[in-house]
C-alpha cells in the first residue's frame, strides 16, 4: 500500500488527465455503446506510486502496435493515468507533462508558497518551522493527512483547463472505473456516479498520506487495499481479453525490515501482494500480462520517470507477438482514437458571471468568501479567473478543500463552489526552534510557539499569538480584523513583551553583559496588496529597561525610557521558500517618527532588501540592510552571515549597513519525512557601523565569507559554518558556528 506514497506526481497527472474530457454527451455515449466487431479489450492498471510511470510507456507501445483499447480499470496510480486516458489524453501529452512537472513543488506538502496568502507567508517569516498541531475541544490533534488537506486536489483544480473532470465517471466515451475501498467496510467501491476528477482522487488516497474522500454517500480511501489489479472488474464490465499491467512494489527481503516503520510497510505490501495474486490467478490464457522490470525505482522516485517509462515500453515489447495479435488496421485505429480524444468543452473564452454560489461553510461566513474570490457578478469571467479565484482561497489556509464546477447556459456562466473548512486550520500551534552557537561564548537556544485562531468573525477576524521560552522570553499577540466582508483593509492592535540580553563590545572584546525588558502596545491600519505584500500606518508606545549584568554593580537603578511612535511600513514578499529560496523578493521598509518625553522627535529608519535567484543546481540570494536612528545605536552585525567570523552583535552603531552575497549547491536529499535538501555553499559579506555624528565610510568597512553545509530540516534550515572577517587594519576574526534559523 505504501508503494503508492508518492502523493504530488499523483495530484500533478490527475490534473492532467482532466484537461482532456469530452464535450457532448450524445458523441461519448454513441461511442461508449457501439459493440466493436472483435473482442472487447480492457487495459488494467494497477497501483504502485512513481513505479506507475511505466503505465506510460506501455501504452505509448500500444499506440505505436495500433491495439485497441475498449475499456480501462485503474487503481491508484493507474487510476490517474487509466482515468486519463479514457478522457481522451494523448500519450504525448502525458508523458510531456511528466517531463516538465515541477518535482519539487508537486512532492511539496502544501501549495506552492507564492500561492499562500500574504498572512501565510508571514507566519513563515516569525516561525520557520513545518511542525503543525491542531488545538480544538478535545485538545491537541495531529494533521490528517501527512501530505496536506487538500494540495493533490488544488493541483488538479489549478491545472485542470477546459471540460475539467466533473463529467461524471459513466459518461466517460471509454468506460473505465476507478478502483477504491469503503473505509468503513473495508470493501471494494467502484465509483462510475463519480466526477472524473473525484473518482481518481479517492482511488489515490492512501491512508495516512490523503484524507478519506466522500464519494457516493461514503468515506473512501486508496483501492489498493482491496483491489490492486482489478481483473474481475474488467470482466463485468465485458471485457473478453484483458491486458493487465502490474507495477507494484516487491516485498522486502528480511534484512531490510529494521525499523518500526519498515515493519508497517511490509504488513500492507503483503495485503496488496496477497490481492494481486488472486487478481493474476483470474487471467485466461487470452489475456495479456505486463510485469515492467522497475529494479529499484521506488514508488517516490518521480525524477525517474525517463527509467520508469522505458521500463514499461521494454515490458510491452516483450509480450510484442500476443499484443500485435489485437491489432487493427490503420484506418480503423485512427477512427478509435478520433472518437477518444473529443474536444474539449471552450471554457476558456470569458462570459458574464450570472451566479457564483458557496457551499460547505460551517465558520465561514458565504458572503465574505465570496467578496474574497474577487469574483463579481455581471462580468466577464474567465475558467482560469474562476481556478485563481479557488487557488487564493485554499492558499488562505482556512480549507481543506476547494471544488469548483463551472457551467454555461444561455452565453452566461454560473460558478458553484464547494468548500471544507480545514479540520483543525482554523486553531493550530506552529513549533519552532532556534539554535546558535559560536562553540565559544555565544550560544543561544530558544524555544517558540506560533498559535494562530482564524475565522473568529464572519468578516474573517483573526488572532496571533506567538511565544518564546529560553535566551529569549517573551510574548507577543495581535488581532487582524478587515474592515468588511472581503476587505483589503483591516485594523490590527496588539502588544508584546520581551525579556533577552546582550553584550557590550568594545574593539571587539566584551566589556559587560546587560538584561534587558521591553513592552509595547500598537495599532495598526493596513492594507493587503494582493499576496504579495502589504501596506501599515500606525501608533504604538515603546517602554524599555536594561540593567548591567556582568560585572556587576552594586545598587544600581535600571536604566528606562519610554517613547511614542508613529510609523508606516511596507512589506513584500515573493520567496518561493524561507528555508534556502531559489527565486523572489523579500522587502521590508519602515520609518518611525519617535517622541521621547521630553525633547524633539526623532527618525529611524529601516531597510531590509532580498532577492533570491537559481542557476542549474546552484541557488542563492544577494541581500541588504540599512538602518539609521537619531537615538542611538538601532541595530547590529556580527556572527553567522552578518559579518562571519565576527562576534555576535559586536559591530553596533546608529548607522550601519550591510550586504552579502550566497551561494550553494545542492548536493542531495534527506530521507523522506526528516528533512529536504543538503546543500554546501558559500557567503561573501561587507558591513560598517558608526555612530549618528559620524558619516559612514570606506574605513568602517569591514570584509567577511564564510563557507557552510546546510540541511533543511522541519525546524528549518541547519547549518555547519566556518567563517573569518576581516577589518581595515587588516585583523582577522576566526568563528565555527552551529546554527538553526532563518537566514535573514
Amino acid at each position: 500500500m505504501l508503494e503508492h506514497l508518492a502523493p504530488r506526481l499523483l495530484s500533478a497527472l490527475l490534473a492532467a488527465c482532466a484537461i482532456g474530457l469530452p464535450t457532448a454527451a450524445q458523441a461519448q455515449a454513441a461511442t461508449r455503446d457501439a459493440a466493436p466487431l472483435r473482442p472487447r479489450v480492457a487495459l488494467v492498471l494497477s497501483g504502485g506510486g512513481a513505479r506507475g510511470l511505466a503505465h506510460i510507456g506501455v501504452l505509448r507501445e500500444l499506440e505505436a502496435m495500433r491495439v485497441p483499447v475498449d475499456i480501462v480499470v485503474g487503481t491508484s496510480m493507474g487510476a490517474v493515468v487509466g482515468g486519463a486516458f479514457a478522457a481522451g489524453r494523448k500519450v504525448d501529452e502525458l508523458e510531456a507533462f511528466v517531463r516538465q512537472a515541477n518535482w519539487d513543488g508537486i512532492l511539496a506538502d502544501r501549495p506552492p508558497r507564492q500561492e499562500l496568502a500574504f498572512r501565510r507567508r508571514e507566519e513563515d517569516l516569525v516561525v520557520p518551522s513545518r511542525i503543525e498541531l491542531g488545538l480544538g475541544r478535545q485538545g491537541i490533534a495531529l494533521p490528517p493527512a501527512a501530505a496536506g488537506n487538500s494540495a493533490l486536489e488544488f493541483t488538479l483544480e489549478r491545472l485542470v483547463a477546459e471540460g475539467r473532470g466533473d463529467w461524471p465517471v459513466n459518461q466517460l466515451a471509454l468506460p473505465f472505473r476507478a478502483l477504491a475501498t469503503d473505509l468503513a467496510t473495508g470493501e471494494l467501491k467502484q465509483l462510475t456516479d463519480t466526477p472524473l476528477f473525484l473518482a481518481m482522487r479517492a482511488s489515490l488516497a492512501v491512508p495516512g498520506v490523503f484524507a478519506p474522500v466522500r464519494v457516493e454517500g461514503r468515506l473512501v480511501v486508496d483501492g489498493g487495499l482491496v483491489r490492486n489489479l482489478g481483473v474481475d472488474v474488467a470482466r463485468e464490465m465485458g471485457a473478453q481479453i484483458i491486458i493487465a499491467v502490474n507495477v507494484g512494489t516487491p516485498l522486502m527481503d528480511e534484512k531490510d525490515i529494521t525499523s518500526a516503520v519498515s515493519v508497517a510497510n511490509q504488513m500492507l505490501q503483503i495485503l496488496t501482494e496477497q490481492n494481486v495474486k488472486r487478481s493474476v490467478a483470474e487471467l485466461k490464457p487470452v489475456d495479456v500480462l505486463i510485469s515492467p522490470k522497475l529494479g529499484d525505482v521506488s514508488f517516490i522516485d518521480f525524477k525517474r520517470f525517463d527509467a520508469a517509462i522505458a521500463a514499461g515500453r521494454e515490458a510491452a515489447r516483450a509480450v510484442a507477438p500476443r499484443l500485435q495479435a489485437l491489432a487493427l488496421s490503420a484506418e480503423a485505429y485512427a477512427e478509435q482514437e478520433l472518437a477518444r480524444q473529443i474536444t474539449p468543452v471552450a471554457l476558456a473564452r470569458a462570459l458574464p458571471l450570472a451566479s457564483l454560489k458557496v457551499q460547505g461553510t460551517r465558520h465561514a461566513d458565504p458572503e465574505t468568501v465570496r467578496a474574497e474570490t474577487g469574483l463579481e457578478l455581471g462580468k466577464p469571467v474567465t475558467l482560469a479567473e474562476v481556478n485563481k479565484a479557488a487557488a487564493a482561497l485554499y492558499g488562505s489556509g482556512d480549507f481543506d478543500r476547494v471544488e469548483t464546477q463551472v457551467s454555461d447556459q444561455d452565453g452566461r456562466r454560473h460558478v458553484n463552489m464547494n468548500l471544507t473548512e480545514a479540520q483543525w486550520g482554523r486553531s493550530r500551534i506552529r513549533l519552532g526552534l532556534e539554535l546558535y552557537s559560536n562553540f565559544g561564548e555565544s550560544n543561544r537556544f530558544t524555544l517558540v510557539a506560533m498559535h494562530v485562531a482564524s475565522l473568529l468573525n464572519d468578516w474573517g477576524g483573526e488572532l496571533r499569538s506567538v511565544a518564546r521560552l529560553g535566551n529569549r522570553r517573551g510574548f507577543s499577540s495581535s488581532f487582524t480584523q478587515p474592515l468588511g466582508p472581503g476587505s483589503a483593509w483591516y485594523l490590527s492592535p496588539g502588544f508584546s513583551y520581551e525579556d533577552s540580553g546582550f553584550d557590550a563590545f568594545e574593539q571587539g572584546r566584551i566589556t559587560s553583559r546587560w538584561g534587558a525588558r521591553e513592552r509595547s502596545v500598537s495599532l495598526a491600519l493596513g492594507r493587503r496588496l494582493g499576496q504579495w505584500g502589504d501596506l501599515q500606518v500606525g501608533v504604538g508606545r515603546v517602554q524599555s529597561s536594561a540593567r548591567q549584568l556582568l560585572p556587576e554593580v552594586a545598587d544600581q537603578s535600571d536604566a528606562q525610557v519610554s517613547v511614542a511612535a508613529y510609523y508606516a511600513q511596507w512589506r513584500v514578499d515573493t520567496l518561493d521558500s524561507v528555508t534556502f529560496p531559489s527565486r523572489g523578493n523579500l522587502i521590508d521598509a519602515r520609518i518611525e517618527r519617535l517622541r521621547l518625553p521630553q525633547g524633539s522627535p526623532h527618525h529611524r529608519l529601516n531597510f531590509l532588501g532580498l532577492s533570491a535567484f537559481s542557476w542549474g543546481s546552484w541557488a542563492g540570494h544577494v541581500y541588504t540592510e540599512w538602518a539609521h536612528s537619531q537615538l542611538g545605536s538601532t541595530s547590529s552585525l556580527g556572527g553567522f552571515l552578518r559579518l562571519s567570523g565576527l562576534p555576535d552583535n559586536s559591530l553596533s552603531g546608529s548607522s550601519i549597513g550591510f550586504g552579502r552575497f550566497v551561494m550553494a549547491k545542492r548536493l542531495g536529499e534527506m530521507p523522506v519525512g526528516l528533512g529536504g535538501a543538503i546543500r554546501a555553499g558559500f557567503s561573501l559579506e561587507a558591513g560598517a557601523g558608526r555612530e549618528r555624528s559620524q558619516a559612514l565610510g570606506r574605513a568602517d568597512l569591514r570584509l567577511a565569507t564564510s563557507m557552510f553545509l546546510s540541511v533543511d530540516t522541519r525546524f528549518g534550515p541547519l547549518y555547519l559554518a566556518v567563517g573569518s572577517a576581516r577589518s581595515s587594519g587588516n585583523v582577522i576574526s576566526n568563528a565555527a558556528y552551529l546554527y538553526l534559523g532563518p537566514f535573514w
